[in-house]
């Protein structure tokens, strides 16, 4: 065998791993869906599948890993953007932008792996199950952390010394939880609406610290 047949096999490998690990993830997300997280089980997912029990945990540790998986995406892709920003952007400025970008271009983000109809059915069956919300809140709490250190390698500043990439990084993150918690009670899930809601609800910041809230009489 040639190097390029040997080349071309291992295409071959990684595009049939691939097709295996977002089949598995495309049944798991409608069964969860349909019937629940809690009582949907790895044989029901596996058997949609016609794959083995084996194979799903090649891929996936468990359940709640498959739940989170397009989130993954989803918040890779925001810090991607984030850090495509402009220098000469502010920190909160370059936060907002970034996520208004990352609603923008989520179709290009994910889907080769699942439709956005899917991936905004599952986000919103993540915010209304309490088992995935507990999940939800700590791992938003672990990104945080994240975009903090981003915002201080930005702006040439030691996160540990300087309080103020975990304080704007706080208040962005805290919008986005109250923006997620209000879009999924509403009966508008589409993009367009979490998006318009993500923009509204952060220019918010500003007036809502600084300005007078009552009206002179």
């Amino acid at each position: 065998m040639t190097d390029a047949d040997a080349g071309a096999a291992g295409g071959l490998r990684e595009r049939k791993k691939r097709r295996t690990r977002d089949a598995l993830l495309r049944a798991a997300l409608l069964l969860f869906l349909a019937q629940g997280y809690e009582r949907t089980t790895v044989d029901e997912i596996t058997d949609t599948v016609d794959v083995s029990q084996r194979t799903f945990f090649r891929y996936f540790a468990n359940k709640e890993e498959v739940a989170f998986a397009v989130q993954d995406l989803v918040e890779s892709h925001f810090v991607a953007a984030l850090r495509s920003r402009p220098a000469a952007e502010g920190p909160f400025e370059a936060m907002r932008a970034a996520v208004l970008d990352a609603w923008d271009t989520l179709d290009e983000a994910i889907s080769e792996v699942v439709p956005v109809d899917l991936y905004m059915r599952t986000y919103r069956m993540i915010e209304s199950t309490p088992a995935l919300l507990a999940v939800h809140l700590r791992r938003s709490t672990e990104l945080e952390e994240r975009v903090a250190q981003l915002i201080a390698e930005r702006e040439g500043l030691d996160v540990d010394a300087d309080a103020r990439p975990r304080v704007a990084v706080a208040a962005f993150t805290g919008v986005m939880r109250v923006t997620g918690r209000l879009w999924g009670q509403g009966e508008d899930t589409s993009v367009a609406t979490i998006r318009r809601m993500t923009e509204t609800y952060l220019d918010q910041i500003g007036p809502a610290l600084s300005a007078p809230w009552r009206t002179p009489v």
